[in-house]
């Protein structure tokens, strides 16, 4: 099969991901503006008889002092992963990168090689010798995804590091998802564990309401979001991040990007935002305050958004990333301990990788990055 690959405009770029079940939020046009510290070039992959077969957006972030760049596709690029001749999407994307300056590549390819149910993780936490999720048997491996690590070690591409946790990835190699597909919103329910339903109850009875939020009450989620900074010890995103992100996505599409309030009494207790592509729908950013945690209203609000995303017809709903790490005394086991509750599975991808066009360079980044 032989492929040419050239830049494309970014309304090519949307139709070919709305033609899809799903692709990631991290390959939509519209996150480049998201991301508007790179620069950005969507590329699209066309096959013998002219046809649009695959698509990649490219973001370029420049090494200080120099005009090289890091070319990143993030979860990406939206090719057939699985073909025989992966060299031929790869090789011409490579030539093309360097063409345009990069020194480095990485790439995320939205490759999934293991899942574990509920049942797998928590056999494992109460196992005292488990300290991984590795370490636990998986429920589904997938081999197809070990052929595709191997074709990427021959052709020169290196794992990044992602120094154990899943988390020193830029996108999670962890996630934690409830599959929609096939199932009645009543076994859905049924699949979370006893403490989650019970919560969900109880903000019913103590009257918890979730509602929709649009741009104008994006201020009062920043409220909540730096407070729940403080608390958790992370730099939170500016306020403008978040106006550029709803106004930007829910240009390309109206229904790319929402908000959920839960609240009592009047008062926003938390929020959370919602990303959807196609079937594919992501619980992205979550923020609490520190009162009104007894009227549980992050296990309400949750379940509102999974209730949506499975009227909206999604077959999947993602919690986004969780740590590998099975110890309780890990400071991110509270998060896979959250999650697990929804009865989902957590699932590996294959992490992201790197291609050095030029060795030096990529060395000096790697330093660079790891002074920040």
């Amino acid at each position: 099969m032989s492929l040419t690959l050239r830049t494309i405009s970014r309304e090519q770029h949307l139709a070919y991901i709305q033609s899809l079940p799903a692709a990631s939020h991290c390959q939509v046009p519209a996150w480049a503006d998201v991301k508007s510290e790179w620069r950005s070039e969507n590329l699209g992959w066309f096959d013998a008889h002219g046809q649009l077969v695959g698509a990649g957006l490219v973001l370029y972030r420049q090494l200080p002092k120099v005009k090289r760049y890091l070319a990143y596709l993030p979860e990406g690029p939206v090719i057939n992963w699985y073909a025989p001749n992966l060299d031929d999407w790869l090789q011409p994307m490579l030539a093309h990168l360097k063409r345009q300056g990069a020194f480095s590549v990485k790439m995320g390819p939205p490759v999934v090689i293991r899942r574990w149910d509920a049942g797998a993780i928590k056999s494992g936490i109460q196992d005292p010798d488990v300290k991984r999720l590795r370490d636990v048997e998986a429920t589904h491996i997938e081999p197809r995804a070990f052929e595709v690590s191997d074709r990427l070690r021959k052709m020169g591409w290196q794992q990044a590091e992602d120094g154990g946790a899943g988390f020193g990835d830029v996108q999670p190699r962890y996630v934690f998802q409830v599959p929609l597909a096939n199932r009645s919103l009543d076994e859905v329910l049924k699949g979370f564990n006893q403490l989650w339903r019970r919560n969900i109850k109880k903000a019913e009875k103590a009257g918890v309401e979730v509602v929709q939020g649009g741009y104008h009450d994006l201020e009062e989620w920043q409220r909540l979001y730096e407070i729940t900074a403080v608390r958790d010890r992370f730099r939170p995103r500016p306020l403008s991040y978040f106006q550029r992100m709803w106004t930007v996505l829910n240009n390309e599409d109206p229904n790319r990007m929402r908000l959920y309030f839960a609240r009592h009494n009047g008062v926003n207790l938390s929020a959370a935002t919602m990303l959807v592509v196609g079937g594919h729908v992501w619980y992205s950013y979550g923020a609490s305050d520190n009162i009104g945690r007894e009227v549980r209203p992050s296990n309400a609000m949750q379940w509102r958004m999974l209730r949506d995303a499975y009227a909206m017809g999604a077959t999947v709903y993602d919690l986004r990333g969780i740590s590998d790490s099975l110890d309780e005394t890990d400071h991110l086991f509270g998060l896979i301990q959250f999650k697990v509750g929804t009865g989902g599975e957590a699932v590996e991808y294959i992490g992201e990788w790197d291609f050095p066009l030029n060795k030096l360079l990529h060395k000096a980044l790697d330093i660079y990055m790891s002074r920040r």
